[in-house]
């Protein structure tokens, strides 16, 4: 996910939220510093307790779940959850100042009206960005366009009360009532591929549709829209179930993105970092593969090809060259063999060693790939297995990564069968599913060790 700005369709980026919980302690401690001594403070003591609060405010919220998506629900439950990780932070903050005995360096007036003001200013501006967001949606702006499937009464209070009121930031651009389960397939079919920017999928329909539920997933199994289930349950206490409430209504999630905001602003974090340090380290290495691919044959130096990124999008994927300049029948792609004609005098060390695989690192800088993830296939090769494997579109529900869990357990180079590829997805979906930033360093780790040779390498 990209976290740019942006009006029409992203809700204000985590990180946002987290700069402003750290300017808002700053700003007020050394405001009330100013009001209460009647100059600037600058002291060392006051300065250090700022950063330190500033650290537990943004820890707490990040365990309350402060800055995830808060799009489609209660406004006063997220303000008493952001009141909760103020309240405890300073709790902390006070225990730490009780534990280390230094609560007589501070001023008491000052650390009341400190934490009073703080906690107002976070309160206040929140409820101006969430007006603000009310405001543009309602105008269309900053909605998920949603296609909306179903029959009865839940169906029809869904349409009525979300479609009249698009504050939540949900725009129900196609609805489509059930009525007879070989007509409702063809027809959603139909819809979704008229048009392919659809960013939810609503199923409103009675428990007892279950067999209809099936259906209508077996038919969007080839799309990367988040797929939630709405049955109609708001009038019933619900225990240890994980749903997403969104304008009153139950959703459960059944084929949703593994990553919500602030997971996905930590790992685009990680990407930055970890591929700004790998082009620096990789730098000296890289201009004389370069020269060399230019040197020893024909063509450009860079090979670029179309993949598919997250939620299926098209983007340009970064090689070094490895292979003679050739064509290929339109809508194929034929995969390197373990010894291919094709290859360049250096092509073979190259993809042996994976030093073709270097320039994807400027595909993680630009945001289009992750240093961990599922390996981006050929399109045609996308077309071809999403018949064959399960679940195996799923895998585009994050970032395409340079190496991934697949890769270090072996499950790389060519897939000359349907078991491979199916280890491969099974690998991806896993990863997934059990995505944290030790698993990402884990598998960097490995990498290096285990991933960019092999026997499959070539």
């Amino acid at each position: 996910m990209s976290y740019e700005f942006s009006l029409s369709r992203s809700n204000i980026p985590a990180i946002l939220f987290v700069l402003l919980d750290v300017i808002i302690t700053y700003l007020t401690g050394n405001t009330v510093l100013w009001l209460r001594f009647g100059h600037v403070v600058t002291s060392l003591d006051y300065q250090s307790l700022s950063v330190i609060h500033a650290f537990l405010v943004v820890s707490v919220s990040i365990l309350l779940g402060v800055y995830q998506s808060w799009r489609g629900r209660s406004l006063s439950y997220f303000l008493t959850i952001v009141v909760c990780s103020w309240v405890i932070s300073f709790i902390l903050l006070v225990a730490f100042l009780v534990m280390t005995k230094s609560t007589e360096q501070y001023s008491r007036l000052w650390l009341g009206s400190w934490i009073i003001s703080s906690i107002l200013f976070s309160v206040l501006f929140r409820i101006l960005i969430t007006a603000f967001l009310r405001s543009i949606r309602i105008r269309g702006r900053n909605s998920k366009r949603v296609l909306v499937i179903g029959r009865g009464r839940n169906f029809h209070s869904i349409v009525s009360e979300i479609g009249e009121h698009n504050e939540w930031g949900y725009r129900l651009d196609a609805c489509l009532e059930y009525s007879d389960l070989s007509a409702l397939t063809g027809l959603v079919k139909k819809q979704v591929d008229a048009d392919h920017d659809f960013d939810e999928c609503w199923i409103c329909l009675p428990l007892k549709d279950s067999s209809v539920i099936e259906e209508l997933l077996f038919t969007l199994r080839f799309y990367t829209m988040d797929i939630r289930y709405m049955p109609g349950l708001r009038d019933i206490e619900l225990l240890n179930h994980r749903i997403t409430p969104i304008a009153g209504f139950y959703s459960l999630d059944l084929s949703c993105s593994p990553l919500n905001e602030w997971t996905s602003a930590v790992k685009r974090i990680e990407d930055v970092l970890v591929s700004m340090i790998a082009i620096i380290l990789l730098f000296p290495i890289m201009v004389p593969v370069a020269l060399i691919v230019k040197l020893t044959s024909n063509g450009p130096i860079f090979f670029k090809q179309k993949r598919l990124g997250v939620n299926g999008k098209n983007i340009n994927v970064y090689k070094f060259r490895t292979m003679h300049v050739h064509s290929e029948d339109q809508g194929v792609v034929t995969q390197a063999v373990k010894v291919d004609r094709r290859l360049t005098p250096v092509g073979s060390f190259l993809r042996k060693t994976s030093l073709d695989e270097l320039p994807q690192f400027f595909n993680v800088l630009e945001g289009s790939m992750s240093v961990v993830g599922p390996r981006p296939h050929a399109i045609p090769h996308n077309e071809h297995y999403k018949e064959l494997v399960d679940s195996y579109m799923k895998r585009h529900k994050v970032k395409p990564g340079i190496t991934g869990l697949a890769q270090i357990n072996g499950y790389r180079g060519e897939t000359d069968t349907l078991e491979k590829m199916q280890k491969r997805v099974e690998m991806d979906l896993k990863y997934i599913n059990s995505w944290s930033v030790l698993l990402d360093l884990k598998i960097i780790f490995l990498t290096v060790f285990r991933g960019f040779t092999g026997p499959n390498a070539y």
